[in-house]
């Protein structure tokens, strides 16, 4: 029996609970999801939308969950999964994730679901390129099988690349880095064959990352934009002796370890 399609699946309400569930665990663990002005998505209009990220960490789903919400609030976001990952975690069929079985059919049943999901207006796609954990450092960049017949069953999309980065600055808890690069035309890509298709796509994200990584070297935040704030300081007791010290010598606490590296 066909598995029911992910666009039935989808449940609208639940995936927004589920986004208020990952923004709260996201408070609660990380400083902030921080972004470069030239990193915002540029708008594709009416046309289909792939995302092809990195995947340098668990917190990449996370990032899947907050920065559709805030950055492309028109569309709805469907994201393959490993299909032994998947099982797992059954509830995540309800916000529009679907699973890839390993080998050629699985390559052909995902993008078969692919152009169904990419056909859907309002719709876009969202994968972690490489298909497996790979670390920001890492030469070259892994493009997984499959990745270069997007364009083959989507002529008219935009593929996006998107970095995403996790630092520790000053700060106990990391920030998450985000930026996406300038849009592919997938009519683009189709006039190149798959291997040099690959390869273009391969450089493109590799160089948003390279941009991302330039900007993380300054440990700046004043660089950047912040997209969802997250915990400040290091709480508890320690906190509220700093918050009493600072309202007996008549200043405003700031719980943050070093001063001045709020942006926004």
């Amino acid at each position: 029996m066909a598995e029911p399609s992910p666009l039935a699946l989808r449940d609208a309400r639940l995936f927004g609970f589920f986004h208020f569930v990952f923004a709260r665990f996201f408070r609660r663990h990380m400083g902030a999801l921080r972004m470069p002005p030239w990193g915002f998505p540029q708008d594709a209009g009416d046309r289909p939308l792939i995302v092809l990220a990195n995947h340098p960490s668990w917190w990449d789903g996370v990032a899947f969950m907050l920065l559709p919400v805030r950055l492309l609030p028109h569309r709805h976001i469907f994201i393959p999964m490993e299909a032994a990952a998947l099982a797992k975690y059954p509830f995540m069929r309800r916000l529009g994730v679907f699973g890839i079985e390993p080998g050629p059919r699985g390559a052909v049943a995902f993008l078969r679901t692919a152009k169904a999901v990419l056909a859907s207006p309002g719709t876009m796609l969202w994968m972690n390129a490489p298909g497996r954990f790979q670390d920001v450092r890492e030469r070259p960049v892994a493009i997984a099988p499959g990745v270069s017949r997007l364009p083959e069953i989507a002529p008219d999309a935009i593929v996006l690349p998107l970095a995403l980065d996790y630092v520790f600055w000053t700060e106990r808890r990391p920030d998450m880095l985000a930026a996406f690069g300038p849009p592919l035309p997938a009519a683009e890509l189709l006039a190149l064959d798959r291997e040099a298709r690959e390869e273009r796509i391969r450089e493109a994200l590799t160089g948003t990352m390279d941009r991302l990584t330039a900007e993380a070297l300054t440990r700046d935040p004043a660089r950047f934009t912040v997209v969802a704030e997250g915990a400040e300081g290091m709480g508890g007791i320690y906190d509220l002796w700093r918050h009493v010290a600072a309202l007996a010598r008549g200043r405003r606490f700031n719980p943050r370890h070093a001063h001045g590296t709020k942006s926004g």
